[in-house]
This record gives C-alpha cells, sequence and structure tokens, in this order.
C-alpha cells in the first residue's frame, strides 16, 4: 500500500530513536525523544493551498529536519510515517 499525500503535505519516515544516552544509561520507550532526523518518503503536489502558492522544496530521498511533536503519526504495513505539512520542515540535511 502506498501513501499519496496531498497539497502541502510531506510523509517522512523517522530515524531511530536513541536507545541509551552517551553516558551508557538505557531509556525506556516513554523517555525516548521523538527524532527530528527524518527521511522523506512521499512528496504532495503543492500548489495553491489557502489561496496561496506552496513550493515543495524537498523530494523523495531527502533527509530533513522537523519541528518537534509535528505532523499526524500513522502505521502501515508495520512501518511508522509521519505525515508533515511543508512548514513543519525546518531544513534539509546534506
Amino acid at each position: 500500500m502506498n501513501i499519496k499525500p496531498l497539497g502541502d503535505n510531506v510523509v517522512v519516515k523517522a530515524a531511530k530513536a536513541e536507545e541509551t544516552t552517551k553516558s551508557g544509561i538505557v531509556l525506556t520507550s516513554s523517555a525516548k525523544e521523538k527524532p527530528q532526523f527524518m527521511e522523506v518518503v512521499a512528496v504532495g503536489p503543492g500548489g495553491i493551498v489557502d489561496g496561496k502558492e506552496v513550493k515543495m522544496d524537498v523530494k523523495v530521498g531527502d533527509r530533513v529536519i522537523a519541528a518537534k511533536y509535528s505532523g499526524t503519526e500513522i502505521k502501515l504495513d508495520d512501518q511508522e510515517y509521519t505525515v508533515l505539512h511543508i512548514g513543519d520542515i525546518l531544513a534539509i540535511v546534506e
């Protein structure tokens, strides 16, 4: 099954959350922070959204940094994804 985002939405796959701290402390699932580094897996068409032209500056395969706690998390075929607005993507990692 594929996800095809609409409008100014982008589907990203989160990087794996850290399971231990730098000092070696093992984190429980509730203590892990949501990862901010993500990989783009699908990009919407952009276009006119709410009367404003939206240009999609990312493409499939880009590694990006997204705002913490943004977007809608979904699970599809045992894989977790997040659907974000293009405005929630802060930077492209090169």
